[in-house]
């Protein structure tokens, strides 16, 4: 066995490696991924072709005999991980970055390789109370009293639908076609799709307009409530967010609280982006009224940097997941009744899943909660610090203030409107992601083509933002110079 290249001999089982074998396959893969995190501020943001070439060079039949690991390794790191964005390094300011802790890794490898079944409490008594602590955490985080609790996930979609679901059995009755949603115009899309997927209409999800800060306006709310009720409707779920995709923007909790309270009608706030910057004080004070809520979506593969497939919900009143979700089968085991404790099968959907709580507990004991607060807070000061420095690049309009780590602008010259101007910030954002020092993305708003910092990333630190606000001043200055000759004069 030649460890340098990670060479491993075939199991004498085919499916149990011994422990000479398993300790080279760990060693190679350490060296690896040693390797590819700590040259992430190196690599590229993201790959420079399209990704046909590459996926198609992978495509393969159904494998009969043993393969090299070695070579499988190489497969890995060499041919499949650099044709992607690169989600995990310090340039990746697109959609909404995660960053993946190492740590949750580390907790990965745990949880997978001793491969413990959580879904019901007495099969692992213990490791389920660590991932019911997190619950607990996050419970704390968002202000939620005693008697809530919640369920992890693998992301905001699934935690959206659960809630709705939840929604759905605790205010409509078992015939609810007649039940209506209403979310603003800026609402993450999965809220739309869980609601079809929960069985309702696609038309009963009311789009609420939004504000020109890209908040729900709480007075057209009320009034299509009012509308609906009218109708025969059946208004049962107001959908707020606490951070938008587009822009990062907060609907008015407080408001929408409000009105649920006085409507009998279920709250839910999507702070897959967003909640957790309740952990700060500014972010306590944007998000005044969350705990109001009856449920809460938080993304930790978001505002607490671990892996993606990190989601998580909330509920004010745990019963209601219960209620919800609980059923019985005669080869289940028998439930326990302790108000302490719970099985996850009856308060979610899965029956079957994996320790998903571990990736989560291990960096939060290791580190503790405020190293997470710290960085959020650095990510609001450099999103801040980022549109200030656009302000000063001619031309640029900030489109949506920062409100917690985002930023939508569009670069605007005079006399230059419509699909020109859309265009004109089109070619402005290829031009940036082309240098490869950072992965910006783009989102229409008003109408037009913006495009969007989202600084979310524990890996993002000044030093980045200086070189996105170059690669922008430069990109911007060309695009002037190039793509608007005679509007500019040849501006450089």
């Amino acid at each position: 066995m030649d460890s340098r290249d990670g060479a491993v001999e075939p199991p004498v089982h085919a499916l149990e490696p011994s422990a000479e074998q398993m300790s080279a396959m760990l060693a190679r893969v350490s060296e690896l991924i040693i390797e590819h995190v700590v040259t992430l501020p190196d690599q590229p943001a993201s790959y420079a072709t399209d990704g046909r070439t590459e996926a198609r060079a992978l495509a393969e039949a159904l494998p009969e005999n043993s393969g090299d690991f070695a070579q499988l390794m190489r497969v890995l790191f060499e041919d499949a991980i650099p044709t992607s964005f690169n989600t995990a390094g310090p340039g990746y300011l697109a959609y909404i970055p995660g960053g993946g802790l190492f740590p949750s890794a580390v907790a990965d490898f745990i949880a997978t390789a001793v491969n413990r079944y959580v879904g019901v409490w007495v099969a692992a008594p213990a490791l389920v109370q660590l991932e019911m602590n997190v619950v607990r955490w996050f419970c704390e985080i968002v202000g939620y009293p005693e008697g809530s609790g919640g369920i992890l996930t693998s992301g905001g979609s699934l935690s959206n639908f659960t809630a709705i679901v939840t929604a759905r059995r605790e205010r409509l009755p078992e015939a609810f076609w007649s039940g209506t949603i209403y979310t603003s115009d800026q609402t993450h899309h999965s809220v739309r799709k869980a609601a079809v997927l929960a069985g309702f209409p696609e038309a009963n999800v009311r789009e609420i307009p939004s504000n020109d800060r890209f908040e729900m306006r709480s007075d057209a709310l009320r009034a299509r409530i009012m509308e609906d009720r009218a109708a025969g409707l059946v208004p049962f779920l107001i959908v707020g967010s606490a951070g938008t995709t587009n822009t990062g923007a907060i609907d008015p909790l407080d408001a929408l609280a409000d009105i649920a309270e006085q409507e009998s009608l279920w709250l839910h706030v999507d702070g897959a982006y967003g909640a957790f910057f309740s952990m700060t004080e500014r972010g306590k004070e944007l998000l005044n009224g969350i705990a109001r809520a009856d449920s809460i979506t938080l993304d930790p593969h978001k505002g607490l940097f671990l892996p993606y497939g990190t989601g998580a919900l909330l509920v004010r009143n745990e019963d209601s997941l219960r209620r919800a979700h609980a059923t019985f089968a005669d080869y289940m085991p028998v439930m326990q009744n302790d108000a302490d404790f719970v099985d996850f099968c009856d308060v979610s959907p899965e029956l079957s899943r994996d320790f998903r709580g571990l990736r989560a507990w291990l960096p939060i004991k290791l580190f503790g909660i405020g190293a997470f607060r710290d960085g959020l807070d650095e990510k609001m000061d450099l999103a801040r610090w980022a549109a200030d420095e656009l302000r000063g690049i001619p031309d640029m309009q900030i489109v949506a203030e920062p409100h917690l780590s985002l930023t939508a602008f569009r670069l605007q010259p005079g006399g230059c409107s419509g699909e020109e101007l859309d265009a004109l910030n089109r070619d402005l954002l290829a031009r940036v992601n082309a240098k490869q020092n950072v992965y910006l993305t783009g989102t229409v708003l008003d109408g037009r083509f913006a495009l969007r910092i989202c600084v979310l990333s524990f890996r993002t630190h000044m030093d980045r933002m200086e070189l996105c606000v170059a690669d922008l001043r430069e990109a911007a200055d060309a695009v002037r110079r190039d793509a608007l000759p005679a509007k500019t004069g040849g501006l450089a």
